[in-house]
């Protein structure tokens, strides 16, 4: 099986300015190509409470990561504010280099912030299938909740894109090495930089994680990459199989 290299993007985001948001992440891209980019939440706004003002922009934001995936032959994920009939939703989109996508709802909103009286909550836990890895889609506050990440479904890499404030920035990093011990899987948390308009700062502070708890990232800037090994991953679950010994309880999940 083939490594997978991932790069992320810690970006500044721009309060609720799309066009430069995009405009940034282009010129970020210029000269980088990976088997897989990652973008964090709300990337092209920022974690925003009012939807409609951003939400309209959702259909825009999808065709532009569509056109950077075929671009860059790459796979494009991160979440966008959306507008499905009269509900809004956080919804993680990921990208295949051929523009198709695969989406997932958050399912756990943030109650702290009222995320959950503008957006409504997701019903599913999705496992998508790129380059013979099965990776699991989470968005921010869903790493709080071990139940509905856990490994029942055998995946290899779980990927939490946020908007994290630096303030529970122990919490991030403990939650998310917690996650990758506990699940037996590569995890790879993006979170962003720069101010948000309630005035709450981020600074990055993205990792990437193999199952045994150790760090597995380059970090360079606004610029998170990490190399996967398959080989190493089937190993050290052959030499440490917890997974067998799990609860029997689970959550449905739909593989794409």
């Amino acid at each position: 099986m083939k490594n997978l290299n991932i790069l992320g993007l810690q970006h500044k985001t721009i309060w609720k300015d799309v066009n430069k948001n995009l405009a940034i992440i282009e010129n970020l891209l210029k000269n980088r190509s990976h088997d897989l980019i990652l973008l964090p939440e709300m990337f092209a706004t920022g974690f925003c409470m009012e939807v409609s003002e951003i939400a309209e922009k959702g259909e825009k934001i999808l065709r532009w990561m569509q056109k950077t995936a075929k671009d860059k032959n790459s796979a494009v994920g991160g979440s966008v504010a959306v507008k499905e009939g009269e509900k809004y939703y956080n919804r993680f989109y990921f990208v295949f280099p051929s523009g198709q996508y695969v989406e997932y709802d958050k399912r756990h909103l943030f109650s702290y912030a009222g995320e959950e009286k503008v957006y409504y909550s997701g019903d599913k836990k999705v496992i998508v299938e790129y380059r013979g890895w099965k990776i699991c889609l989470q968005v921010c506050y869903d790493l709080r909740f071990p139940v509905f990440q856990r490994n029942t479904e055998n995946y290899d890499i779980m990927i939490n894109v946020a908007n994290w404030p630096s303030t529970r920035k122990d919490a991030w990093e403990t939650l998310l090495k917690a996650r990758a011990i506990e699940n037996q899987c590569y995890v790879f948390g993006l979170n962003r930089m720069g101010e948000d308009g309630n005035g709450l700062t981020y600074e990055g502070n993205s990792h990437c994680f193999f199952a045994d708890g150790t760090k597995q990232e380059s970090i360079e800037d606004m610029y998170i990459s990490a190399e996967l090994s398959w080989e190493k991953l089937q190993e050290f679950r052959k030499r440490f199989p917890f997974l067998k010994d799990q609860d029997k309880f689970t959550i449905e999940a739909n593989i794409k």
